[in-house]
């Protein structure tokens, strides 16, 4: 990315099923979702949105190899996105464990999210 513009962070939590994807949605979505960029068109080359670069930063705390990159790039509208994968966020214990939630011991994962935006 040659010029940064804007960053965001997020936290995202998968409390059952420990699905580090659904964490990650949470989390990306937590950090974009509430965010209105009105003046980025004009910084970017060309005032087009294609020209955007997003790179979300993840952190997982288990199963990086299972996070689906695919489904995290589709969560960001415009330009082009790159994911990276990072060991981090926490695996902890919800205190429960709940078969019918798909549970397969009593963790909860939390990731953490950064998400760069620039050109």
């Amino acid at each position: 990315m040659e010029q940064m513009i804007f960053i965001q962070t997020g936290t995202g939590v998968d409390l059952h099923g420990q699905d580090v994807n659904q964490a990650a949605e949470r989390a990306v979505i937590n950090a974009i979702y509430t965010n209105s960029m009105p003046g980025i068109q004009n910084s970017l080359p060309d005032q087009d949105l294609n020209n955007m670069k997003v790179n979300v930063k993840l952190g997982l705390p288990r199963d990086i190899e299972h996070l689906d990159e695919e489904k995290i790039k589709k969560l960001v509208p415009y330009g082009t996105v790159t994911v990276e994968k990072l060991e981090g966020g926490l695996a902890t214990t919800s205190g429960i464990y709940l078969s019918d939630q798909e549970d397969k011991n009593d963790l909860m994962y939390i990731v953490n999210a950064v998400v760069e935006v620039g050109y």
